[in-house]
């Protein structure tokens, strides 16, 4: 039997602190999404007053983090310099704000941040990685 690490509720929990505590220190409302390997939903904050087209962005990053095993900074920067293909994959998001979560450098899940502008999400997002590593 292979052992794969799994990404729990507490540790979605300690993620989606970890990135609340960046967005209140910063005074950003968003939504936070955490998602398992399998791109579905495991976790969800959503900050006061945040536009509720966040909910489905944030939850649409964090699978398709998950669904190419990159951050989604990385299609936003391929589209930027010119590689339109990437707007015609499916489930891509070229925004930046979905991560990869690892444990042990396997994906056990994904985390999308929407709410703020894009670099703003991905420092979000980065605070709550930090915290799956602790």
């Amino acid at each position: 039997m292979l052992n794969k690490p799994v990404l729990t509720l507490e540790d979605a929990k300690r993620v989606a602190a970890a990135a609340d505590a960046e967005a209140r220190r910063n005074g950003w409302n968003v939504v936070i999404a955490v998602v398992d390997d399998g791109g579905h939903l495991l976790y969800l904050e959503r900050s006061h007053d945040t536009q509720f087209g966040s909910v489905e962005t944030a939850r649409h990053k964090a699978h398709a983090a998950v669904a190419f095993q990159r951050p989604t900074k990385a299609s936003e920067d391929a589209v930027l310099s010119g590689r339109l293909i990437h707007l015609a994959l499916p489930g891509v998001i070229p925004a930046e704000g979905g991560v990869p979560l690892k444990i042990n450098d396997v994906v056990v899940g994904g985390l999308g941040i929407s709410g703020v502008r894009s670099f703003q999400d991905g420092q979000i997002a980065a605070a709550g990685v930090a915290a799956l590593a602790q």
